[in-house]
């Protein structure tokens, strides 16, 4: 892991910075009575009698930046399935806000309420432009050729210039996304699903294989996201997730085994056991 994030630096200023970054993302906040908020309540899903989620308890509130942490096969991909849909719960419960019953709805239903995802390998269209791929998440008619020939409106030219200005790649507009860099095209991807307007957004392990440089990128931009979005954050990287976390939640075999700031489940002694001890 690149020292640009190590909490360990020895003046300081770089937690520090973090640490305003994540203070700030704070204040962004709405209220819970304002926004949605993603409740999960005692999901189980079995697969070949194995139960990949065990009575799964969690929420999300809005504007939060929550990261899921915990060994391979705890859980953290099934519970996104099914919070998008892809999976169907066996047992429990999972509201978005008082009341979208998320297993109720199919995947399409599901992101048109609100609900994004960025797998860990990106998703992008690389035979268009940066600004294609935008303009394409944007379109209410997903036909490609009705997006490229279509004229855009005032607001939806300005609207991809923002998100263009958040995700860093103004001067890449041009380019086919085939062309850019590994972080670019995560940070393009992410863009797609601030075109469709996701309250949330669930990313997976979005610094795997990027230079440390792209990895403090990322970690700004999540930062910048939280509190006008909610965002959960799966990751391996422990010093990437000391970073960017207010609050980490630990699964292991299906159930959340810890919660709290990075510092406290760094110290619990189960999360030792089964995860940070390997």
């Amino acid at each position: 892991m690149s020292a640009l994030l190590s909490p360990k630096d020895s003046s300081g200023s770089r937690e520090v910075g973090w640490q305003e970054k994540r203070e700030a993302a704070v204040r962004r906040k709405p209220s819970v009575m304002l926004g949605k908020v993603l409740y999960l309540d005692k999901l189980t899903v079995s697969f070949d009698g194995f139960k990949a989620l065990n009575e799964l308890t969690l929420h999300v509130d809005p504007g939060e930046l929550l990261c899921i942490i915990g060994p391979n096969g705890a859980g953290k991909t099934t519970m996104m399935d099914v919070v998008t849909g892809k999976t169907r719960a066996d047992e429990g419960a999972a509201w978005f806000g008082n009341e979208i019953d998320l297993l109720a709805l199919t995947e399409p239903e599901i992101v048109q309420a609100g609900i994004g995802r960025k797998f860990q390998k990106p998703t992008v269209f690389e035979f268009l432009s940066v600004f294609e791929n935008l303009e394409l998440a944007l379109a209410d008619n997903k036909s490609l050729w009705h997006t490229l020939v279509a004229r855009l409106s005032g607001p939806q030219l300005g609207r991809i210039e923002e998100v263009l200005e958040i995700i860093g790649l103004v001067n890449e507009r041009s380019m086919t996304a085939g062309a850019l860099a590994h972080g670019q095209k995560q940070w393009l991807e992410i863009g797609m699903l601030l075109m469709q307007e996701a309250d949330l957004l669930l990313v997976d392990e979005p610094v795997a294989g990027m230079t440390p440089q792209e990895t403090e990128r990322t970690g700004e931009l999540l930062l910048s996201l939280a509190g006008r979005h909610s965002v959960v954050v799966v990751e391996h990287d422990m010093d990437f997730v000391r970073s960017i976390a207010g609050r980490v939640t630990v699964l292991h075999e299906g159930r959340v085994i810890a919660e709290g700031d990075m510092d406290k489940v760094q110290n619990n002694s189960q999360v030792v056991e089964v995860y940070l001890g390997e």
